[in-house]
């Protein structure tokens, strides 16, 4: 999941699970400060493990440089594992939070954009609505540049969440390992997608 941006960076998703204590976040970010690497968007949260953390990290640089700085951060007692996924099959997800002006005037309409992009309102004001929009980069950017002829009052994003999609082995000839969508495991188990 590498994107090229205007100033020719790559955007790599790396993604760690670290131990649960204070100070870890500090460490790992000033690691990438001394590479001289930019973090473009963090997320943390608690991971299926105890007392270990899961970090998403969206990092602006060349894959050399963040394959470096990924063999370092392994070597931090801390981390547990860390990877560069970027080139790998991912499934990953942004959420923001995105108050807009609405009047009595404009309500509908914004209402209207809004179920366009499938996005929840999560409160409702005299003269505001919150929504909450999760997607990609592009779709989330796309929301936010239409609500902007009503007035955009403040935008909260968390940045890129990802992880491995999930793979099965075949166990044929050559090992392969092949990627299973939900489509071929309801045929194989005999089901109807209609009838999940």
């Amino acid at each position: 999941m590498a994107d090229i941006q205007a100033n020719g960076l790559e955007r790599r998703t790396v993604v760690a699970l670290v131990e649960d204590k204070p100070g870890v976040l500090a460490r790992i970010a000033s690691l990438f400060r001394r590479r001289g690497l930019n973090i473009a968007s963090l997320a943390v949260g608690a991971s299926e493990q105890k007392d270990l953390s899961r970090m998403t990290f969206v990092v602006e640089g060349d894959p050399t440089s963040v394959g470096h700085i990924a063999k370092h951060l392994d070597k931090l007692i801390e981390v547990v594992e860390v990877a560069d996924i970027s080139d790998s099959n991912v499934v990953w997800r942004e959420l923001a939070m995105v108050r807009v002006r609405a009047s009595q005037e404009s309500r509908p309409r914004v209402i209207q954009l809004a179920n366009i992009f499938r996005v929840s309102i999560v409160d409702v004001g005299a003269e505001a609505v919150t929504m909450e929009i999760t997607g990609d980069t592009s779709k989330i950017d796309s929301m936010i540049t239409l609500m902007g002829e009503f007035g955009v009052e403040q935008v909260m994003r968390t940045g890129r969440v990802a992880m491995l999609r999930s793979a099965l082995s075949q166990g044929g000839v050559d090992g392969e390992i092949q990627q299973l969508t939900t489509t071929n495991i309801l045929a194989r188990e005999g089901l109807e997608s209609g009838s999940v």
